[in-house]
């Protein structure tokens, strides 16, 4: 045999081996084996909301809203909702959400949205409670704002809040509210709380309060 023909011996051989080959990885592929990568045209989820308003939760000037449409994109954003209670939206405009349950508001966006879009369905999700705010400053941890989602007393704010300093006056926290346009200030002795006296001092807290820890 020439070494000419030993060549082409050898050159048939790994183009049948290479053909092989590949017919036994499409086979693979079509019995289970793993697919090649593919790209998905899907949208990302969207973020969770930030926080869970509590049941029954009325939203109020501030709160930012995620008004979701499930078949209109263009449709689908999130909304702040102004200090004169109401949100703007493409098509329906302007629309009452302050004082309104999620589910109330989802009901009213339902109702006027049928006047422009067949059948819609709309989901409304609280994603920051910003009009239910209470602060705390001084001699704690983390000072700052927090929202307000349910029933909260001082001591539970502190402990939010990280805890009061080393250096602490303890005995004499104040509590600053706005009632009927004057300003009023609570004294918290906090070391008289947490031993169990006077009890009545651990005072729940309404929205814009400010504790002062000194």
């Amino acid at each position: 045999m020439t070494k000419l023909t030993q060549r082409c011996v050898i050159g048939g051989v790994l183009v049948s081996a290479f053909l092989a080959g590949g017919a036994s990885r499409a086979l693979a592929g079509q019995q289970g084996g793993s697919p090649a990568p593919q790209h998905s045209n899907a949208p990302a989820a969207k973020d969770a909301p930030s926080v869970v308003a509590p049941l029954g939760y009325l939203i109020g000037p501030d709160d930012i809203l995620s008004v979701v449409y499930w078949r209109d994109k263009d449709m689908t954003m999130d909304v702040q909702v102004r200090p004169d209670g109401m949100i703007s939206l493409p098509l329906i405009n302007d629309v009452l959400a302050a004082g309104q349950t999620p589910e109330q508001l989802r009901e009213k966006l339902t109702e006027e949205s049928k006047k422009y879009i067949e059948d819609p369905s709309i989901t409304v999700i609280v994603k920051e409670i910003k009009s239910r705010r209470v602060f705390i400053q001084g001699q704690v941890a983390k000072q700052g704002q927090y929202p307000l989602t349910g029933p909260t007393t001082v001591l539970q704010l502190i402990s939010l809040a990280g805890g009061i300093g080393e250096y602490a006056d303890s005995k004499n926290i104040v509590v600053l509210r706005i009632d009927n346009g004057k300003q009023v200030a609570f004294k918290v002795n906090y070391k008289e709380v947490i031993s169990g006296k006077k009890l009545a001092q651990n005072i729940e807290l309404k929205p814009g309060d400010t504790v002062v820890v000194p």
